[in-house]
């Protein structure tokens, strides 16, 4: 459940207060099974103890004017529409929206158990503002749009892989490469003036002979090398107590990447030279390409009656619609897994990080969950699937009893034993 907000709190910020352990003002402790109270001077905000304490991780769909950002995002996003217009700066305050995840595992254990109700899990969208060359230095009102990508935790980057004469392009002719280039400097020279800026800071508490401030400066020193060789810091590999010294200032390249190229109709299925430029360009970042014709797919998201959503997708010899690799992708960028609760009342997929343990999976539920946690009932999902129902599973011996210190796997039907 989300926070109840009473002052305007970065994300991000809070995040890094998390992260690092500092105390800022009067900074209370935190304590997540009773009432937050978190005061900044006078400032006040505060989570109910009976909530989970809910930070909805973000993918950013970011590019420069006109690459068809607004029209993808029309297309993943069914709470939000953003006006996708031929302007430089249609969109200026960022649009967000909650898109479903599509699982077929969630449709089949809809057809076994048959709930009363389905709920899929989600993941937010933010649809931002195209950037233009020389935003670090605030062009194309660049100081705001940066702002907004440094609240995302992911980036999709959309670039125009196609030809038309109809729509604006300030860059001269279609380069893809050129183009991701761009953005990515303006994120590495904004990235140079908040590296810098902190630097800056820290040397003069060096003076103190402070050990710790030491070791941070050397990592503020070796990221300020590496953007000086046009690399973005997440390619630096910083260990999990390097990124100490930077949480506080929120890197823009420091983030994960997914690029998108958007293609003409005809190259749809296969690509063109634009795309697979931009292909060849990535190919040793690790960066994922996902090739697709943003115009069909918002056409095909404006479909409500599936049947007639097949028959548009047949037509253009589609097996299922690109945006369900793209959503998938983004959810693996984001580094986020699923597990089930299934019941005749209801099944649901539920979000978790990677990696999570059982009792943190339980608190996406509700907090008591994660409190109270005794035992999880665990059934892989292939074992429900091949036997049919819990009851089976559990006459099978598929059933498993797991403690605290399992890690859930993706996948996972689970109930939760707890007591408050």
């Amino acid at each position: 459940m989300p926070l109840c907000l009473r002052v305007f709190v970065s994300k991000k910020m809070l995040q890094a207060f998390l992260l690092r352990g500092l105390s800022f003002g009067r900074f209370v402790r935190f304590n997540f099974q009773k009432l937050l109270s978190i005061q900044i001077s006078n400032l006040t905000f505060a989570t109910n103890k009976n909530t989970s304490l809910d930070m909805a991780l973000q993918a950013g769909i970011v590019g420069l004017p006109n690459v068809g950002k607004s029209t993808l995002f029309n297309a993943v996003s069914s709470s939000a529409k953003a006006q996708a217009s031929n302007y430089r700066f249609c969109t200026i305050e960022p649009n967000t929206g909650l898109v479903n995840v599509p699982d077929p595992r969630l449709n089949k254990l809809e057809e076994l158990v048959k709930p009363q109700r389905v709920v899929p899990t989600q993941i937010e969208i933010v649809d931002i503002a195209g950037l233009v060359r020389g935003a670090s230095k605030g062009e194309g009102l660049g100081n705001k749009f940066l702002a907004n990508i440094r609240e995302v935790d992911a980036i999709i980057h959309v670039i125009r892989c196609f030809e038309d004469d109809n729509i604006l392009r300030d860059e001269g002719p279609i380069n893809p490469v050129g183009d991701k280039e761009i953005i990515e400097t303006e994120l590495q020279l904004k990235d140079i003036e908040s590296v810098e800026k902190k630097m800056q800071r820290t040397e003069k508490m060096l003076k103190q002979g402070d050990a710790k401030m030491k070791a941070e400066y050397e990592v503020l020193k070796a990221c300020r090398e590496h953007l000086d060789k046009g690399k973005n810091i997440l390619s630096l590999g910083l260990s999990k107590e390097d990124k100490l010294a930077i949480a506080d200032i929120f890197l823009l390249t420091d983030k994960p990447i997914l690029y998108v190229a958007n293609v003409d109709e005809a190259s749809m299925h296969t690509g063109n030279k634009y795309s697979d430029a931009l292909t060849e360009a990535v190919k040793n970042e690790g960066n994922e390409v996902i090739v697709m014709t943003n115009a069909i797919e918002a056409q095909i998201a404006e479909f409500d009656n599936d049947d007639d959503k097949q028959m548009f997708m047949e037509e253009y010899k589609m097996v299922e619609p690109a945006l369900d690799r793209l959503i998938h992708s983004t959810y693996k960028l984001l580094n986020l897994s699923t597990y089930f609760t299934a019941g005749v009342q209801e099944v649901r997929a539920w979000t978790i990080q990677h990696g999570w343990k059982a009792p943190q999976a339980a608190s996406v539920i509700h907090t008591d969950f994660e409190k109270g946690f005794i035992k999880a009932e665990v059934i892989a999902y292939n074992d429900f699937v091949a036997l049919g129902s819990e009851a089976a599973c559990r006459e099978n011996g598929k059933l498993r009893i797991e403690g605290k210190e399992y890690l859930v796997q993706d996948g996972d039907v689970m109930h939760f034993r707890f007591n408050v």
